[in-house]
């Protein structure tokens, strides 16, 4: 998924990105998202995007208020960021809320978290801020180009899966075993 974002998103195809490719990007994604074209992406909009364009970015009840405290050292590559959201509900069983187990930024709801000013409506201004926002999350060595490669090795790791019980050791501990 990330590589057929890129390479759209690319679109002098010179295998980087620009803030002027990812403002673009912006503006194509917004349009899309706004379906009644009326320069803002509205709260029906939002949930339109989440449960239709993009339904993988949920993950439990939504609009809840949920908190990361109470999952110690899920990632030990976190970047940083609050970890207080509104929408998106519970952590999935990766640990990740929303879209973050998709992204590269720890935005569970990319869309949403745009609403710089709480309005609960979107306008293209605050859109292309938070792309501009995220380009310089992701350019950490500020050489104004983002390389796909670059991107692939931000990804986190997939999260550990816990050692499964020897079958025979637990059947020797067991009474009678």
């Amino acid at each position: 998924m990330l590589a057929a974002w890129f390479n759209q998103a690319d679109r002098n195809h010179d295998q980087t990105l620009t803030s002027d490719e990812m403002q673009a990007d912006a503006d194509r994604f917004f349009a899309l998202v706004d379906t009644n074209h009326d320069g803002e992406i509205d709260p029906d909009e939002i949930t339109h995007y989440e449960q239709v364009i993009a339904p993988e970015v949920q993950s439990g009840p939504h609009f809840s208020l949920t908190s990361d405290a109470d999952a110690p050292a899920r990632r030990s590559g976190h970047r940083g960021g609050h970890r207080h959201h509104w929408g998106g509900g519970g952590a999935d069983v990766a640990g990740y809320q929303g879209a973050e187990r998709f992204a590269l930024l720890d935005l569970p709801e990319p869309v949403a978290a745009a609403d710089l000013d709480f309005s609960r409506g979107i306008s293209l201004q605050e859109f292309r801020h938070a792309a501009l926002q995220r380009f310089q999350a992701l350019d950490m060595e500020h050489q104004g180009r983002l390389a796909l490669e670059e991107l692939e090795n931000m990804r986190p790791a997939p999260p550990a899966q816990p050692n499964k019980p020897d079958d025979s050791a637990t059947a020797s501990q067991a009474p009678g075993g």
